[in-house]
């Protein structure tokens, strides 16, 4: 359904923010209500509000790789389940919808005068969901190693919750408690967005609403095809690598070919690699998703964030690649390290239709880092997940930012007091890693030294990137220095691979050294 009222400039300004505004609730509610660190502290969750259609009309500022990938999410449901009022949808499969087991998303559909108009959701990172190791981030080479798979489902239906899906999914995780208790604030954050879309309605009619979203997205496709028309019409390519899968020592390949012409792009990743044994294979979702983020990173800051930005923007791939794997490959990696570096591919090509409005590589890397064990408390198991900063790329006029969250990760550090509560581990080192961003004209951003004691037998799971390839710098800058990984047991110390999984005894000292940002510009 669209809406033929046309609305003016400022008016669809004030709905804009509106909608924002009950995403961005949504989010305060299911950080609020969350009981795992991984989503009450450092806020890897995402809530956006669609059309009928599955099209995103806002998403409140939240984690980048969800931006473009959750639309993925609701037309799967729609094109897979007979939907009615009252219903609370479920999915995780990122065959289906999802971008790797962890991201589960809650959907429920907004019915007005006996019809759809709207969808509500959030997407949440549980720290466990189940599969080979604690954290849910194995070093895999399938999609059934990873996890419970959920297929596009109904958790409620009518408003009635189906206990035995609900009991399945929590019980076959390592700490169903914690899994309920985030499970529920992501609903209870679809519920309030529901409540707050309807007084939106019932005070301003639909119609109203239905143009405002209407237009904002319409508005969007224009404002991207004047950032695209800045562009210098012609064929741009680069290529980055990822430094293995843990499997295979080999380079992962993304081959990118932009061409612009007029205001159009088409982004091409033929050439890229096949799909691999490991866990680095992207869903067509993400890999939308970081696109969709670089070119967001070029538009002015007031563009809103919607589906409008992406109708300008070809993505052309091939079934089977490593950014657009086939089931059931293996992409617990894919979602967090493959697609940092499409964006640093995607940017790369980019800096060469737009030089000094592209900054260096950044990390290029999430730093994913999981841990189980037994509880300090209790008698259960405990799995926790974090991603570590590094250090930004710098940019014309501007040095990069050490020690932050780059491109496709937006979450906050965890509070060292809060994880040293939680769990048996002490933090036994946490700074600024010197020297580590390349130098030029401007420097890039420095990474993080970080070490774990372990006050318990733990089983680790690292998926790093860029220990061996670099962060490139820009127009003569400088690479960024590469991370590394390391355990100290018993004083012995030993570097550890990008890719690794590995049980610790108590008393052992993990340490994650992450990359700097690629500096920007010769040194004058």
């Amino acid at each position: 359904m669209s809406s033929n009222k046309k609305l003016s400039p400022y008016e669809i300004e004030i709905f804009n923010n509106m909608l924002g505004s009950i995403a961005e609730e949504m989010g305060a509610v299911l950080i609020k209500a969350a009981y795992s660190p991984n989503i009450k502290e450092r806020r890897d969750l995402s809530c956006a509000i669609f059309e009928e259609n599955g099209e995103m009309v806002s998403q409140a500022a939240h984690i980048p790789v969800h931006l473009g990938s959750m639309s993925f999410a609701v037309k799967s449901v729609l094109s897979e389940l007979d939907l009615n009022q009252g219903d609370v949808l479920i999915v995780n499969d990122p065959y289906r919808g999802g971008t790797h087991l962890p991201d589960i998303t809650i959907i429920a559909p907004f019915y007005y005068d006996g019809k759809i108009q709207y969808f509500l959701a959030s997407r949440a990172h549980h720290a466990d969901v189940g599969g080979i190791t604690p954290g849910s981030m194995p070093l895999s080479n399938s999609i059934h190693e990873e996890g419970v798979i959920i297929p596009p489902s109904k958790l409620y239906s009518a408003d009635r919750l189906n206990r035995k899906l609900f009991n399945k999914i929590i019980n076959s995780t390592r700490d169903p408690e914690e899994r309920k208790g985030d499970f529920n604030a992501q609903i209870g954050a679809v519920k309030l967005g529901l409540n707050r879309l309807g007084e939106v309605v019932e005070k301003y009619s639909l119609s109203k609403i239905r143009a405002a979203s209407d237009q904002l997205l319409d508005y969007s496709e224009r404002m991207m095809k004047r950032v695209i028309k800045g562009m210098k019409n012609g064929a741009y390519s680069f290529t980055d690598y990822l430094d293995g899968d843990g499997y295979d020592p080999n380079k992962i390949e993304i081959d990118v070919k932009l061409a612009i012409n007029k205001d159009m792009a088409t982004v091409d990743f033929a050439g890229s690699s096949k799909q691999v044994e490991g866990c680095l294979n992207c869903p067509l979702s993400v890999t939308t998703s970081a696109v969709l983020y670089v070119f967001q990173c070029l538009a002015p800051k007031e563009l809103p964030l919607n589906s409008g930005s992406l109708r300008p923007i070809r993505i052309v791939t091939e079934r089977g690649t490593v950014v657009d794997a086939e089931y059931p490959g293996a992409v617990a990696g894919g979602n967090v390290e493959t697609s940092q570096r499409i964006v640093d591919a995607v940017f790369g090509a980019l800096s060469k239709a737009m030089p000094d409005k592209v900054p260096a590589a950044s990390a290029g890397t999430m730093n994913n880092l999981t841990i189980g064990g037994r509880a300090r408390k209790g008698n259960g198991d405990f799995a926790y997940y974090e991603t570590i900063a590094g250090g930004m790329g710098a940019r014309k006029g501007m040095d990069g930012i050490s020690a932050v969250q780059t491109h496709m990760t937006n979450t906050l550090n965890t509070p060292i007091e809060s994880l040293e509560r939680e769990l048996p581990i002490l933090v036994d080192s946490y700074s600024i890693r010197k020297n580590s961003g390349g130098k030029g004209r401007y420097n890039g951003g420095d990474g993080i030294v970080r070490s774990y004691k372990f006050l318990t037998d733990v089983t680790v799971t690292l998926i790093t990137d860029r220990r061996k390839t670099s962060p490139y710098g820009i127009k003569g800058g400088a690479n960024g220095r590469p991370g590394r990984n390391s355990v100290a047991i018993n004083g012995n110390k030993k570097v550890l691979p990008a890719k690794n999984s590995l049980n610790l005894k108590k008393g052992s000292v993990l340490t994650i050294e992450t990359p700097g940002g690629g500096g920007w510009g010769r040194v004058k």
